[in-house]
């Protein structure tokens, strides 16, 4: 066999691309909050999220299935994420899930979103204001996170392919 590799080889690719899949994450998963937040405990308090800064970030993507709630916290110099509503939230998101996704893609600014009544935002607009150059940073902070990320429409568990199957009109 010349060519092409023989039935029974493993390619040598294979690890690289075991790897890359095992590591995509979908977009508003628990494995991708999970992630953030590992990114999040990761920062080393430097640059513009200092010990100064206490702000927490709420965020709520509605959608198929649900709405999915989370919250990024600043608490002198340590940044977390979490799954859920915070307590005592400076600043409240909330958009659809495509507006979600536009937003952390970089497709769509927040600006435009929320000029569209795309994005909803609540809570404390004047600290908003005042701590751009903190929400700025986070983009930089989950880099690796974005570009493993993987978007689907539909959550898992309600997609065509693994609903039950609906009878056919046709013969």
């Amino acid at each position: 066999m010349s060519g092409g590799s023989r039935r029974g080889e493993i390619s040598p690719l294979a690890p690289v691309l075991t790897d890359s899949v095992a590591s995509m994450l979908t977009f508003l998963s628990p494995p991708w909050l999970d992630a953030l937040d590992a990114a999040a405990r990761r920062h080393d308090g430097s640059g513009a999220v200092s010990e100064a800064v206490s702000l927490t970030v709420e965020q709520e993507v509605t959608g198929p299935g649900g709405a999915v709630t989370f919250h990024v916290s600043f608490d002198q110099g340590q940044i977390r994420v979490n799954a859920g509503p915070a307590t005592g939230t400076a600043i409240r998101f909330s958009s659809d899930r495509a507006t979600a996704w536009a937003l952390s893609t970089g497709e769509r600014s927040a600006q435009r979103s929320f000029m569209a009544g795309e994005l909803r935002v609540g809570g404390d607009l004047r600290g908003l204001l005042d701590q751009q150059e903190v929400l700025a940073a986070l983009s930089d902070l989950f880099a690796d996170v974005r570009g493993r990320t993987t978007f689907e429409p539909v959550p898992p568990a309600l997609s065509a392919d693994q609903a039950p199957d609906q009878p056919s009109d046709q013969p």
